[in-house]
């Protein structure tokens, strides 16, 4: 497909790049380049343009090429209507935005039959031009010309409302009047909710907005989610208008030219064009316009909780052993070796006195003893604390301390019950699945959240009434990025983690599985290239990203793309030794001068990022895993106390505040302003999820199931803030 020049420019004055580096990005996605490969190994060609810019332009570029196909389609139903003129197709080749284009289509768009259609079937139209004029003229006797009984006008009155009709939708369809009534609304419209009669009792959690009104340029977006979630749940009606007087008065001063007869008849004409046509038609487009912002910044602090969550620090590989909790069933407890591999599983239950409660004791003291358990993970749902606190106290460490860690388990059981799940574990059931999930999620977040439909993972806002199409992109671009940026060993990985490398997607993904699983384990990254159905291309976007451990080639177990092994060989030989003692020697490594190893293809930001690839090959960009634990005194919300200070982690951040567990089954909410002692515009600023904090317990509301927080150092509280 042809690069359009214009849209290139447009494209980098919007984001302030250069035209050759939007360009040399727009050709590379054209070729099929996915955004990781751009980014990281084709910095050269774009002059180190990172994901978010190479998101942005491709994003654009898609939305140009809508706006451009609706303009083809709009120049081609004028010209086949013989309705096209070189001043109008020069204002439809001019127009920037969709709202615009359709303004300037709108008088030429086939109508359906309207009340101005039916008055000029009845010949009213001639009138209607004539009170336009707004001479001083009595518009009762010249309307009397008009009256034809077979027309079905049978009064002057009647050919006088026909009249106005045509001049409403002329109002209506004035490209000027619309544009400054567009930019009335952008300014001026205010939101205004109120719940529907009847509805009180049943709509009781939208009460926030029985009686609501907020303008519509600083409305939050979870607020217009909320009232519009509550509007077509039918428990509330929602408006988006600015002041009617202004907006009558603005097309007061666009259409009434005197003070006559004729000009009260356009007045009244120009009224009712605004409350019958023109404010529906703009409240409709503030809707769309409003809810398109709404989505964004609610998608927008959606992928940033999830990157968060994807990039958690991993345990690394460990023995685990893993227990999704429960009372009256039990707990399920299962054995996994250092790879993840299910080795046993059994079910056990602590929470029943007695025997039962020994029993359960024994077995998990066995197992730990059997299968060289290093780290006990624990489900953090229902019976979570109460499982965790019987695991600890059964003093399982003896010489070697064996830690146990509460699990976010958000989503296993959507995992257990999916066909990825039933696949991996045809022979067992939904129990023995969470609980592998459950251990798996503590040895490698990522490989694992992977398998999970990310709206299921827990860290959305309203993601179920944003647009789906748009999030699934988003949070696919995010997972991609994520997989990309810390690499796949391509020996040990599950098809549903290397459908996510760059240039595979899923039947390549299952070629490399099933390649892996008839032939043994790759020992070079060249071998890849006799994958089925994996050609020069596909090699070309993921070999980078596809990791090697100890295969024959050190480099293969690096960043470093294969297209640049060349240049790193020639380092070896210039320097007189191996690859492998380049990668491992810093004295061997201090003494290249980069600058020597560019070439056309190769510069400076390649070779910089290969120098850094031999710092530590492999290099895992996520955080260093730490053992954290809730305070063992506190279980349920009934056992927390207002001042307490506690440990939690961060397990949702929304544009409000913060979600936080703090080891009750409930999260906490820290409202941006407990945050910090200081004001803060976005609690993204200050808090992540999965990030370690300190909260004081500010409110707790059991009945309501509230439970408020702050993480301000100076904390002022109520004196009663426990509500029963």
């Amino acid at each position: 497909m042809e690069l359009n020049i214009k849209h290139l420019k447009k494209i980098a004055e919007e984001l302030n790049l250069s035209v050759s580096q939007v360009e040399a990005a727009a050709g590379l996605l054209n070729a099929s380049a996915t955004v990781p490969f751009i980014a990281r190994y084709r910095k050269e060609a774009t002059g180190s343009l990172d994901e978010v810019a190479i998101t942005a332009i491709r994003d654009r570029l898609s939305q140009l090429a809508e706006l451009d196909k609706r303009r083809e389609a709009i120049l081609k139903s004028l010209e086949e209507r013989e309705l096209l003129t070189d001043e109008l197709r020069d204002k439809i080749d001019a127009a920037e935005t969709m709202s615009v284009l359709e303004d300037i289509y709108l008088p030429y768009r086939p109508k359906r039959r309207t009340r101005a259609t039916v008055a000029r079937e009845k010949g009213l139209e001639p009138l209607a031009a004539l009170l336009f004029e707004q001479k001083d003229i009595d518009p009762a006797a010249e309307a009397e010309a008009f009256v034809d009984q077979e027309k079905k006008v049978e009064t002057a009155e009647d050919a006088l409302a026909g009249a106005r009709d045509i001049i409403a939708e002329w109002v209506n369809e004035h490209e000027e009047a619309r544009a400054k009534m567009r930019e009335l609304f952008i300014e001026k419209a205010v939101f205004r909710s109120k719940v529907l009669p009847g509805k009180e009792s049943d709509g009781i959690k939208y009460k926030d907005y029985y009686e609501w009104e907020e303008p519509a340029a600083q409305v939050k977006s979870h607020r217009i989610l909320a009232m519009r979630r509550g509007e077509n749940e039918l428990f509330l009606s929602l408006h988006i208008l600015p002041p009617e007087e202004e907006a009558i008065t603005l097309l007061g001063r666009l259409f009434i030219k005197a003070d006559n007869e004729a000009a009260e008849q356009v007045k009244m004409a120009v009224h009712d064009s605004y409350k019958r046509l023109l404010a529906p038609s703009m409240e409709t487009e503030m809707h769309v316009e409003t809810k398109m912002r709404a989505d964004d910044e609610a998608i927008a602090v959606f992928t940033d909780n999830l990157r968060h969550l994807l990039l958690a620090p991993p345990l690394g590989q460990k023995n685990v052993l893993a227990v999704d909790p429960g009372f009256r069933t039990g707990c399920k407890v299962v054995c996994l070796d250092r790879h993840g591999k299910l080795l046993y599983h059994d079910t056990i239950f602590p929470h029943n006195p007695g025997h039962e409660a020994e029993e359960a004791a024994q077995k998990v003291i066995d197992m730990c003893r059997r299968f060289d358990v290093e780290v006990i993970a624990v489900g953090n749902g229902t019976a979570g604390r109460e499982t965790e606190m019987f695991i600890r106290r059964l003093n399982l460490s003896g010489d070697n301390e064996i830690p146990v860690v509460l699990v976010n388990e958000s989503g296993a059981s959507i995992y257990s019950a999916s066909g990825v799940a039933r696949e991996e574990f045809p022979d067992h059931d939904v129990t023995v699945r969470g609980a592998v999930s459950i251990g798996r999620r503590l040895i490698d977040p990522l490989a694992e959240l992977v398998k999970i439909d990310p709206k299921s993972i827990g860290v959305g806002q309203y993601q179920h009434d944003v647009d789906q199409c748009m999030l699934r992109q988003s949070l696919d671009d995010v997972v991609v990025s994520c997989v990309n940026s810390v690499g796949v060993d391509v020996n040990t990985a599950s098809k549903q983690l290397l459908m996510y490398v760059s240039g595979l997607g899923p039947k390549l993904a299952e070629n490399i599985f099933n390649h892996r699983n008839e032939n043994g384990p790759f020992r070079t990254r060249e071998e890849l290239k006799n994958v089925t159905g994996l050609g020069p291309k596909a090699f070309e976007q993921a070999a980078g990203f596809l990791r090697i451990m100890d295969g024959e080639n050190p480099l293969d177990a690096s960043s470093v793309h294969p297209e640049s092994y060349s240049v790193v060989e020639q380092m070896a030989v210039d320097l007189g030794c191996s690859v492998k003692d380049l990668i491992g020697d810093v004295s061997l490594r201090k003494r290249i001068d980069i600058k020597k190893y560019i070439t056309e293809t190769v510069g400076i930001p390649t070779l910089n990022d290969i120098m850094a690839e031999f710092e530590k090959p492999g290099r895992d960009p996520r955080e260093k895993f730490e053992i954290f634990s809730f305070a063992e005194e506190v279980e349920k919300p009934e056992d927390l106390k207002p001042g307490m200070k506690l440990p939690g982690i961060v397990t949702n951040v929304t544009r409000f505040g913060a979600f936080v567990d703090i080891g009750v089954h409930q999260d906490g909410l820290v409202h941006i302003s407990q945050l910090a002692d200081r004001f803060v515009k976005n609690p993204a600023d200050i808090v992540k999820v999965n990030q370690k904090v300190t909260v004081t317990v500010l409110n707790v509301d059991l009945d309501r199931k509230r439970i408020t927080l702050s993480m301000k150092k100076n904390v002022d509280f109520p004196k009663t803030t426990i509500d029963s």
